[in-house]
This record gives C-alpha cells, sequence and structure tokens, in this order.
C-alpha cells in the first residue's frame, strides 16, 4: 500500500499511464456499484443488502487503515491525504474488492465472514509482496480472489453464490442480453485501459480445450465440462478476476502463459473433484508467479551487487527517501 506500490501498480499498465489505471478502477467501480444495485433490486442476488454495504465499508476502512500505518512507518504522507480527489482516487480498489467478495460469497443471514473476506483481501496487498526489478513492491495476490478463498476454506458453512443468481429473475431477451452486456463492458475496458484482452481470450481458449480433454476422458459429451461458461457468473470471473494488472503479467506471452496455467491448474482440481475450483487455481497461479518474481528479484539484486564489487563501486546502493518514491 506504499507508494513504490502505487509506482509498481502503474507500470503494469499499457504505457505505464495513470491515467488508464485510474479509468480502469473508475470503470471497474462503477461497473460493480450499478451491478450490485441491479442484482439486489431485480435481478435475484440471493445474499442480503447488508453484505455489499459493509464489505465495501470494511474493505474501504482497512485500506485507509494499512496505508496509515505504513505511511507512519517511513514518515511518508498517506496518498490518501491532501485533497477530496486524492481520497476519491483512493477507495476504489478496496470499493471493487468488497463488492466482489460480496457477490461471490453466500454467507447466508451471517455478516461477520463477509467483513472477514473483505479485511483479508486488502490484507494480502500488504502482507504478500514482491519487489519488482525497478525496487518497487508490489502484492501477489488478486485481493478479492484471495478474501474469497480465505474465506472458502476457513469457513466450512459459507459457500460459493449460485451461479443462477445472477439472471434468476429475467427471462426471454434479458436472460441473453445480461451476460453479453458484462462481456462487451469487460472487452472495453481490457481493450482501451488494461491491455488484457490476450489473457481474456488465452483463458478461454484454454479452459475449453481441458473442457472437451476431461469430456474424452470421462467419456462424456464434449460440452458438459463447458457449461459453467454459460454463466454470468463465469463471465465474471473472466474479465473481472483473472485479469488482475496489478497481479498479471502485461507481456503478451506471459498473459498467454498465465491464462492457460490458470486452465491447468482448474483441470487438474477438476479430476481430483476439488471444489471451487476457479478460485483455487487462480491463487495457486498468482502463488507461483509470485514465488517467481521473487527468486527473479534476488537473482537481479544479487547479480548486481556482484557487478559493482567487481567494477570497485559500492556493494549496495544508497537508500532513497520517501519524498523520491512519492
Amino acid at each position: 500500500m506504499s507508494s513504490t506500490s502505487s509506482i509498481a501498480t502503474v507500470s503494469l499498465y499499457p504505457q505505464q499511464s495513470a491515467f488508464l489505471r485510474l479509468f480502469a478502477l473508475w470503470y471497474f467501480a462503477t461497473l460493480m456499484t450499478v451491478w450490485n444495485i441491479a442484482g439486489h433490486t431485480f435481478l435475484g442476488f440471493e445474499q442480503a443488502w447488508i453484505h455489499p454495504v459493509v464489505a465495501v465499508f470494511a474493505a474501504c476502512a482497512t485500506q485507509i487503515l494499512l496505508e496509515w500505518v505504513d505511511a507512519r512507518s517511513v514518515g511518508r504522507k498517506p496518498r490518501f491525504a491532501g485533497s477530496w480527489a486524492k481520497f476519491a482516487n483512493f477507495l476504489p480498489p478496496a470499493a471493487i474488492s468488497g463488492f466482489a467478495c460480496a457477490m461471490l460469497l453466500f454467507p447466508n443471514d451471517r455478516i461477520a465472514p463477509i467483513v472477514f473476506a473483505s479485511v483479508v483481501s486488502i490484507a494480502s496487498k500488504v502482507l504478500v509482496r514482491v519487489r519488482l526489478e525497478n525496487g518497487a513492491l508490489t502484492h501477489v495476490f488478486n485481493p478479492s480472489n484471495f478474501g474469497i478463498v480465505a474465506t472458502l476454506l476457513l469457513f466450512p458453512s459459507i459457500g460459493q453464490a449460485p451461479p443462477y443468481q445472477f439472471t434468476e429473475n429475467i427471462t426471454g431477451f434479458w436472460h441473453w442480453a445480461l451476460p453479453i452486456a458484462i462481456l462487451v463492458t469487460g472487452i472495453i475496458v481490457h481493450g482501451f485501459a488494461t491491455g488484457r484482452i490476450t489473457l481474456c481470450l488465452a483463458w478461454l481458449i484454454a479452459f475449453v480445450v481441458q473442457g472437451v480433454f476431461r469430456a474424452w476422458l470421462a467419456g462424456n459429451d464434449w460440452y458438459v465440462p463447458l457449461m459453467p461458461m454459460s454463466s454470468a457468473g463465469f463471465i465474471l470471473f473472466t474479465l473481472y478476476m483473472i485479469p488482475d494488472p496489478a497481479t498479471t503479467p502485461i507481456a503478451q506471452g506471459r498473459q498467454v502463459l498465465f491464462g492457460v496455467s490458470v486452465a491447468f491448474i482448474y483441470a487438474l482440481l477438476q479430476l481430483f473433484h476439488v471444489v471451487f475450483g476457479l478460485f483455487l487455481a487462480l491463487t495457486l497461479v498468482t502463488g507461483i508467479r509470485g514465488v517467481m518474481i521473487a527468486v527473479w528479484g534476488q537473482q537481479a539484486a544479487f547479480q548486481a551487487a556482484r557487478n559493482r564489487v567487481q567494477s570497485g563501486v559500492e556493494a549496495f546502493p544508497q537508500p532513497v527517501s520517501a519524498a523520491a518514491t512519492n
């Protein structure tokens, strides 16, 4: 949550554009707000109204608190301080995570698990970070996905939201129009702002391939393992969970590898009858990627220090001031 973390996030957008980052965050936050209002009003979301409210509040409060603690620890100004614009632009990431946790978990009438999921989502951005080659810190896991997985594993009584709730109360034309609208809005933002269209396509193609293979392996019709693709929940996962710019590669080839890896891990989990396969697969792949980044970063730092020693320069760089990282 530090300034270096913010710099790292911007560096993972096309042209390292701060504008594209803010555009994507506000775009996602607005869509999630509209979708939750529509979902609880007439689409058929089965959670209570209080769940998205407390989820967003808990996520935002956690992000503000952790940013204040981090800023105090290094003697810098919190990123939300200074103006109302800075404060407003600081909140969309937390709001997105809160909405996602409230949409994708079903806690019956309990509130505490939703608060837990939201807090863990944001806390993971501070507790699990790796250092990039430019020296900036960035979080490893997709926040909302990590919070959802932690809640599903630690609260056996909590389940995944039923996929049918996203279109439960609409029929006919609207039963098709809503998933198409979600698909179009996701394609727009990833094509214009995040540069993750390649990742989405790689994931979809790999999902089809693994589904057809599993159908052949089990002697089923080819379309049976592909049924999840017909739900709005799957589209949500594909366009709003997997291609998180802060936790996925920006290079096209690595995007393909990332998407294929998630599909491969998902297939393995299905073969071993492990539930919550989509969320677990994404968590495992982002975790492995984080370990690889950390290892490469250590190797690069060691080689740089070795080169400095061999050239007669000091072994370690001078520390960068907090002001210089803002």
